[in-house]
C-alpha cells in the first residue's frame, strides 16, 4: 500500500486510496463497538485498535511526505485534502466515547506490562482529547482540530513556496566563495547572478561572501520569507490552540503541550530555558567580544557585529586562531562519499547493510530506495531524497512512513535533505562539514525508527517516545561526525582521492568549540519564542513585537528592523510550544555519550547496550526509565555544562 502511494501519479487515485483506508478503519471500529460490554480486552479491543492506528498512521505519514516532497503541484494539493480527511477521522476517533469505554473495560489484570502501559496511554490520550466533555464541547473541539490542520498546512505552504533571491552584478560579488559554488552560479545573459534563499545557496554565502552589503541583502530576504502572509496565519493558529486548551481545562496551550512530555509543565520549560541561557551567558559574551575585535580590524569605528556578519567573522576567527578554513575541507566531502561513509558507519556500529532497491516505486527520479538488512534478513526500507527542487520541503528531516513491530510489520522511512546536487556531468557535489553533521543527525533519527521495533504495539514503535527525548539519538550520532577515524574512512579529495589529512581533522575539531555560547543563546531565543507564543492569551499578544523583544533579550546580535523571522519559523507549526526539546535532549545526549567516551566510540558491547536499552525499545518505556536503564542512574546536567564550557582558549 505504501509503495503504491509513493509511486502514485494521479490526484484522484490518491484520494480514492485514502478513502479506502478510512473505510477499512471504519469497519474495524464497528467490530470493536459491536463487542462492547464483552470485556474483549487485548484481542477484541486493543489489537484491532492498534491495527486502526497502524493503517491510519501509515497513510497519514505517507500523505504528509507526498505533500512535502512530491514534484507535482496537483498531487501536493491532493495530499493536503487527503491529510485533512485523515486527520478528521483521527479527531473523531479520539472523541469517540464508545471506543473510550471499550478501552476502559479492558481488564489490566489480563494484560502484560506493555499492554497495561498501552491501555494507560490510550485512556490518558482520550482524556487529553476531551472525550469526557459534553457533546457541544466535543463538537467545538473537533472543529478546532479541523481548522488547525488547515492553518498548519497554510503556514507550511507559505514558507515552502516563498523562495526569495538577490541579484549580484557580477562575479566579483562572489569573492570569497568556494570555487565549486562559483561554478554552480554562472552569470545569466544580462551578466547578473542569482542567489536564492534555498539552503545550498544561503548558508555558504553567509559564511564566505566578502561583500557585507550583499550578505545583509540576502539575510533580509531570508528572514522575511512568508511575510506578511504567515503573520495572520500564525495569529489564527495561536487563537485556536489557546481556545482548544481552554476547552480541555488548561490555562494555556503550553501547559497542555508539556503535560505528557518529560518536562511536565510550561513553568518547567521556562525554568530550563533560563538555566541554559544563564549557563551560556559568560561564554557567549566572550565570543561576541572576539567577533567585534576581529571586525574592528576591518573597521576601527565598528560598534557592533550585525547578525548577517556573525557566520562570516566566526569563519575568519577559525582561520586565524585555529588555522582551519572550511573551504579547505569541502574538497574532501563529496556528497556520494559522505553518503557511503554514513552507511559504512551504520554497518560497523550496528551491523546493518543497505542494498539498493531500484524497482520500488518512488516520487522523483533523484530519490534512492534502499532495503535495510541485518544478517541477510530484511529489516526495513529507506528512501533518500537529499537535493533541493521547486516545491520541496526546505529543511532536513526524517519522515517516518511505516512503524514496525516485533516479528511483524517492517519499518520504512524517508530521509529528506537539501544538500547540493551533483553536477549533471557526473561531477561531485561538495558539502560543508556542517552538512555532514546534518546527515549524521537525520540518520540518527532514521536508525531510531528502523531499530525501535522491539514492541508489540505500533503506538510504541520507533520514535514514538516523549517529544523532548526524540532528538537524543540524532544528536548522539552527530558525535561520530567529528571523529578522525570516521572522517578518514570516507573523506577523500574529490579529484586526487587523497584521504583528508589528520592535521586538518584535528584543526577542525579544535575549532568546533568557537561560537558555541552564541549558538546556545540563539537556540534559547527560538525556545523562548516558541514557549511565549503559547503560554498566554493570544488576544493581548503582538507576535512581531514579542519576537523583537526576545531576540534582544537572548541574542547578542541586534534585531534587524524590517525582518520577520517568526513568519518562516516552521517549527511553530509542528513543535508549537516545544522547541526547547532540542536543548533538553542535548543535556541527556551529552550524558549518554560520556559512556561511549569511557568505553570507546566503537566498543561493540557499548553499541549493543545502547541499541538494546534505548533504540530498540522505542516508546515502550518512559524515556527517563530508558536512560536510567542505560546509565545505571538518572541523567545529570554535568556533562552538558562541561560541553558548554568547551575550550577556554577563546579570549
Amino acid at each position: 500500500m505504501v509503495d503504491d502511494l509513493l509511486g502514485i501519479t494521479g490526484a484522484s487515485d490518491l484520494e480514492n486510496r485514502s478513502q479506502a483506508v478510512l473505510d477499512a478503519c471504519g469497519e474495524i471500529l464497528g467490530q470493536i463497538k459491536s463487542r462492547a460490554g464483552e470485556a474483549s480486552g487485548r484481542d477484541g479491543t486493543l489489537r484491532p485498535l492498534d491495527e486502526i492506528q497502524a493503517r491510519l498512521g501509515d497513510t497519514r505519514r505517507t500523505i504528509c511526505l507526498i505533500r512535502s516532497v512530491h514534484p507535482a503541484a496537483d498531487l501536493r494539493e491532493a495530499a493536503e485534502r487527503c491529510e485533512r480527511m485523515l486527520a478528521d477521522f483521527a479527531s473523531e476517533l479520539a472523541l469517540d466515547r464508545d471506543l473510550y469505554e471499550a478501552v476502559k473495560e479492558c481488564d489490566p489484570g489480563a494484560l502484560d506490562a506493555e499492554g497495561r502501559r498501552l491501555r494507560e496511554h490510550l485512556l490518558r490520550d482520550f482524556r487529553r482529547s476531551g472525550v469526557d466533555r459534553d457533546e457541544a464541547t466535543r463538537d467545538e473541539i473537533h472543529q478546532l482540530h479541523r481548522e488547525l490542520v488547515e492553518l498548519g498546512q497554510e503556514f507550511s505552504r507559505n514558507i515552502l513556496q516563498d523562495v526569495r533571491s538577490i541579484r549580484l552584478d557580477g562575479l566579483e560579488e562572489l569573492a570569497g566563495l568556494p570555487d565549486d559554488y562559483i561554478a554552480a552560479h554562472p552569470p545569466g545573459e544580462d551578466g547578473r547572478i542569482t542567489i536564492t534563499t534555498e539552503y545550498p545557496d544561503y548558508n555558504p554565502f553567509m559564511v564566505y561572501a566578502r561583500s557585507s552589503s550583499r550578505r545583509e541583502e540576502l539575510y533580509r530576504a531570508f528572514r522575511s520569507r512568508a511575510f506578511p502572509a504567515n503573520i495572520a496565519v500564525l495569529r489564527r493558529i495561536l487563537q485556536r490552540r489557546h481556545r482548544l486548551a481552554s476547552l480541555l481545562g488548561y490555562s494555556s496551550w503550553a501547559d497542555y503541550a508539556a503535560e505528557d512530555k518529560m518536562i511536565g509543565s510550561a513553568k518547567a520549560i521556562g525554568e530550563f530555558i533560563e538555566r541554559v541561557a544563564a549557563a551560556a551567558a559568560r561564554r557567549s559574551s566572550r565570543e561576541y567580544r572576539s567577533l567585534l575585535d576581529r571586525k574592528r580590524r576591518d573597521d576601527p569605528s565598528a560598534a557592533e557585529v550585525y547578525d548577517w556578519e556573525k557566520s562570516y567573522y566566526e569563519e575568519l576567527l577559525r582561520i586565524e586562531q585555529y588555522r582551519i578554513d572550511s573551504r579547505e575541507i569541502r574538497p574532501y566531502l563529496g556528497y556520494d562519499a559522505v553518503k557511503a561513509g554514513v552507511f559504512d558507519f551504520a554497518a560497523r556500529l550496528f551491523g546493518l547493510e543497505f542494498r539498493p532497491a531500484p524497482e520500488v516505486p518512488r516520487w522523483h527520479e533523484e530519490v534512492e530506495v534502499l532495503d535495510v538488512l541485518e544478517g541477510g534478513s530484511l529489516r526495513g526500507r529507506i528512501y533518500l531524497d537529499t537535493h533541493p527542487r521547486e516545491g520541496k520541503y526546505k529543511h532536513a528531516a526524517m519522515f517516518p512512513i511505516v512503524h514496525g513491530v516485533r516479528g511483524g510489520r517492517r519499518p520504512a522511512a524517508a530521509l529528506v535533505c537539501n544538500f547540493a546536487r551533483p553536477e549533471s556531468g557526473g561531477g561531485s557535489a561538495l558539502l560543508d562539514h556542517d552538512d555532514v553533521v546534518t546527515f549524521f543527525h537525520e540518520f540518527g533519527h532514521l536508525l531510531h525508527h528502523l531499530l525501535g521495533c522491539e514492541t508489540d504495539w505500533v503506538q510504541f514503535s520507533g520514535t514514538s517516545t516523549e517529544w523532548d527525548f526524540v532528538e537524543v539519538p540524532s544528536q548522539l550520532l552527530e558525535e561520530w561526525a567529528w571523529e578522525p577515524e570516521v572522517l578518514q574512512s570516507f573523506a577523500r579529495h574529490h579529484k586526487t582521492g587523497e584521504v583528508i589529512p589528520s592535521d586538518l581533522v584535528q584543526r577542525l575539531r579544535r575549532a568546533r568549540d568557537f561560537g558555541r555560547g552564541l549558538q546556545v543563546r540563539q537556540q534559547m531565543y527560538y525556545a523562548r519564542l516558541s514557549l511565549d507564543y503559547h503560554d498566554r492569551a493570544p488576544e493581548t499578544l503582538d507576535v512581531e513585537r514579542l519576537s523583537r523583544e526576545l531576540h534582544s533579550r537572548y541574542s547578542l546580535f541586534g534585531f534587524v528592523d524590517g525582518t520577520h523571522f517568526e513568519a518562516s519559523f516552521g517549527h511553530l507549526e509542528g513543535y508549537s510550544a516545544l522547541y526547547y526539546t532540542y536543548m533538553w535532549s542535548m543535556v541527556i545526549e551529552k550524558d549518554l555519550f560520556s559512556r561511549f567516551r569511557e568505553r570507546g566510540l566503537f566498543d561493540p558491547e557499548m553499541a549493543r547496550l545502547y541499541r538494546r536499552k534505548i533504540l530498540e525499545r522505542g516508546g515502550s518505556l518512559d524515556a527517563a526509565d530508558l536512560v536510567r536503564d542505560f546509565l545505571g542512574r538518572d541523567y545529570r546536567f554535568d556533562a552538558y555544562e562541561e560541553w558548554l564550557d568547551g575550550e577556554r582558549s577563546v579570549q
